[in-house]
């Protein structure tokens, strides 16, 4: 069961640090991106680490979401594109704040839900940023390969610089930090319907009749 999720969470963020191919709209692709992140990190963290009961378990999970990401961005590598620009998303910083909030709470479910999940949808703009400005010369390396272009009635207006809804970290921060929260209470309210299926009895054989 670990391993069909940790799968299907790779294969869903797997273009997470690609959004520099969309040069026109790389701050708008950041900020979706960062969102997916934030909640497709904390539903599957919450949900190991409240099974389990042992904080760690959500860094645990998120190593093996990047191990598999390695893996996976591997065949990038293989068709000719630089291993360094297809970026793998930090997830396992933002983990181990989940962690640390339900170790620092006594294993209290419902700040691991509220707290942790915050910080998880705060923290993840923040790190991936970080690491995405470690990527070499990212503009340059966007105009040597092939991208989608964009009709000319797409094409985005000059944005003014400063502004708060311009700031993809802030913005992607923000609206991480408040969809992290309901979507870390699904993770956890996944693990109730997880015990009852496994204490589900088994389905009674109809008795065959007499002949």
């Amino acid at each position: 069961k670990a391993g069909v999720a940790r799968c299907h969470s790779t294969l869903l963020t797997i273009n997470a640090g690609d959004y520099i191919f969309y040069t026109d709209w790389a701050w708008t692709s950041f900020v979706v991106f960062s969102i997916s992140q934030s909640t497709m990190l904390v539903v599957g963290a919450i949900y190991y680490m409240l099974f389990t009961g042992v904080p760690g378990t959500a860094t645990y999970y998120a190593t093996i979401m990047t191990i598999y990401t390695w893996v996976a961005k591997g065949a990038w590598f293989a068709l000719g594109y630089p291993y360094d620009f297809i970026v793998t998303p930090v997830w396992i910083p933002s983990a181990m704040l989940l962690d640390l909030t339900y170790w620092a709470t006594r294993r209290n479910k419902h700040a691991a839900i509220i707290i942790g999940g915050t910080l998880v949808g705060l923290s993840l703009p923040i790190f991936n940023m970080i690491n995405l400005l470690l990527v070499r010369d990212p503009l340059e390396m966007a105009f040597k390969y092939p991208r989608p272009t964009l009709p000319p009635y797409m094409t985005p207006i000059e944005p003014q610089v400063g502004k708060f809804y311009n700031s993809p970290v802030a913005l992607g921060s923000g609206a991480g930090a408040v969809l992290s929260v309901p979507i870390a209470a699904l993770g956890a309210k996944l693990n109730t319907w997880t015990y009852r299926w496994m204490a589900a009895p088994p389905c009674p054989r109809p008795a065959r009749r007499a002949r």
